[in-house]
């Protein structure tokens, strides 16, 4: 199960100067399967925008869109919450940023040896594992946190539909755009 938020990105094409970006999921071997659809509506093309940032994330559509200066310049494929975790709507900032960065409450038992027991724990409903495992957090790099419930933007896993905890995933390499061109206090407005 890809419960994780973990995922590899490949294949860029290049058309009209936007960088158009496929977004697939899995472990560190690619499994096309397994992978997810591929993304056809992920791109970053930044030109001569200049401004202020600001992220607009539609449920709806599952997108979300980075602004510079009111100026369009990147897209990016979403996966947001699942039924039960929805992802809240209303307007944030980006209150924390962290490249590496792991779940707290979602993740993994393991044995000493690095052998998976289970790997689909949420503490709060099995807070101790077995004798002789432990918890390891659910990786999710380039963490941008927008509420102290802990959603936030990160690179995960998209099925193609909401399937996460209540963050918001995008693929690898259009998650880096946003990282890296969203400050402390980069408004976030998320739509129905």
């Amino acid at each position: 199960m890809i419960a994780a938020c973990d995922s590899i990105d490949s294949t860029n094409t290049h058309r009209n100067k936007a960088v158009y970006l496929e977004a697939v999921g899995g472990s560190s071997i690619i499994n096309r399967k397994s992978a997810g659809p591929r993304d056809t509506v992920s791109y970053w093309d930044e030109g001569t925008a200049s401004g202020p940032a600001t992220i607009k994330i539609s449920l709806k559509k599952q997108k979300a869109k980075f602004y510079r200066g009111g100026t369009l310049i990147g897209v990016s494929q979403i996966s947001s919450g699942k039924e039960g975790f929805r992802t809240p709507i209303g307007s944030y900032e980006i209150i924390q940023k962290k490249v590496t960065h792991a779940s707290n409450l979602y993740g993994m038992w393991k044995t000493a040896d690095g052998t998976i027991i289970n790997d689909d724990v949420d503490v709060r409903q099995n807070p101790s594992p077995p004798p002789g495992a432990y918890f390891e957090g659910a990786p999710m790099p380039y963490f941008m946190r927008i509420t102290n419930t802990g959603v936030g933007m990160h690179q995960g896993y998209l099925p193609g539909f909401a399937a996460s905890h209540g963050c918001i995933r995008m693929p690898y390499w259009i998650v880096r755009h946003f990282f890296h061109n969203a400050s402390i206090g980069t408004p976030v407005i998320i739509e129905d």
